[in-house]
């Protein structure tokens, strides 16, 4: 880090390219540390960490999907960002079970930038058949069927700005003076994208309150832009937690959502534990419908993941624990009846948003089951 705001003219980085590294870098990053920074004993724990009903429930949304573009070979299921591999097992596991025909005809693709994390999915996947590549290595137009994450747009890296004197200043890195850490800097934005972005969502930076502060990710934009290069014809389904823009630009949140994690414990500065603590940004759910617009996707419905997963069958689930005759049948119906209701949870899981894009699918087409309830 230190060496890279150095070489910079300015002796600075964008706060952009700070998380990017402190998350990202090879050798240093976050996600490429040895240690499990994910589940009960790391930062943080994703839905698939609670058990296979998250990854099944989706697999019965992509069964549709497959039905609903009439079973096209091969089939493609691209999962970027896919942690260390929990949910891609649960997916492949229910459609080679549940649904053959689909399984016999399937291309199931990992994009994962961690190293360390790849060889744990490719440890975890080696019985079934699927490949790892780069999304910008995969062809233009070359994928049918869908591209799909969890709680992957949050951790890239953001840009954050602050209104100064009613001025947008973009917020920067530099060496602390006593040359041991790291502080903020404020300066003028380093690209003209940051107040564009604003003026789209019809946000005017002279209408927001003097030291407003919060972030903007252009790299889920221009993710976005990859993704439907890729797309033939399919569906784009994104999980994660987020606001509509009217909400994540309101003047009551002016710290930004910024979020910092280690070992499950909210942290206020992102310049400590470098390499150890996750960071994160809520997304903002209406840049990437308007990019999507823009790019010529069609946005097919955005919903919570309570409704999204009730809608493809959870309740019944529930409903068919039945009552325990045993004490042991007690306690693991207790946990899996925890693990469903975890799923659902108002203030938790359940308020992620999911939103539903579709490319070269006609309106029939695209009435899938899980978004039976819409916001």
């Amino acid at each position: 880090m230190g060496k890279r705001i150095a070489a910079s003219p300015q002796k600075r980085i964008s706060f952009a390219v700070f998380m990017d590294l402190a998350l990202y870098h090879p050798r240093y990053g976050y996600y490429s540390r040895p240690a499990e920074a994910i589940g009960a004993g790391g930062d943080y724990y994703t839905a698939p960490h609670l058990g296979p009903d998250f990854g099944e429930l989706l697999a019965v949304q992509f069964v549709e999907i497959w039905q609903r573009l009439a079973e096209p070979e091969p089939f493609d299921l691209v999962e970027i960002g896919a942690g260390q591999g929990l949910l891609a097992a649960d997916i492949l596991e229910y459609i080679h079970a549940q649904a053959p025909a689909m399984g016999a005809g399937l291309r199931y693709t990992l994009i994962e930038r961690s190293g360390t994390l790849a060889a744990q999915q490719k440890k975890r996947l080696r019985a079934f058949d699927v490949r790892w590549q780069s999304l910008e290595a995969i062809e233009e137009q070359a994928i049918t069927g869908v591209l799909f994450c969890n709680e992957l747009l949050d951790a890239l890296p953001v840009h954050r700005f602050c209104v100064e004197n009613g001025q947008l200043q973009e917020v920067f890195v530099e060496v602390s003076e006593d040359g041991h850490g790291f502080r903020p800097v404020l300066a003028p934005p380093s690209t003209p994208r940051l107040e564009a972005h604003l003026n789209a969502l019809g946000l005017r930076v002279e209408d927001l309150p003097d030291g407003f502060t919060s972030e903007i990710n252009l790299a889920a934009l221009d993710w976005l832009t990859e993704v439907e290069r890729v797309l033939r014809r399919g569906f784009v389904l994104i999980i994660d937690y987020g606001y509509t823009a009217n909400q994540y630009y309101r003047p009551v949140r002016s710290e930004g959502t910024l979020q910092c994690y280690y070992r499950h414990t909210l942290q206020a500065d992102p310049y400590r534990h470098i390499g150890s603590q996750d960071l994160t940004s809520h997304v903002d759910f209406t840049a990437l419908t308007q990019q999507a617009e823009a790019l010529g996707l069609r946005t097919v419905g955005f919903t919570r993941q309570n409704f999204f997963l009730w809608a493809l069958g959870l309740g019944e689930r529930l409903a068919a624990l039945g009552t325990p005759t045993s004490y042991e049948q007690l306690q693991e119906r207790l946990r899996r009846r925890e693990a469903l209701q975890q799923l659902v949870k108002p203030d938790g899981l359940g308020e992620f948003g999911v939103l539903v894009l579709s490319k070269n699918v006609d309106e029939k087409e695209a009435g899938l089951r899980g978004l039976t309830a819409q916001l």
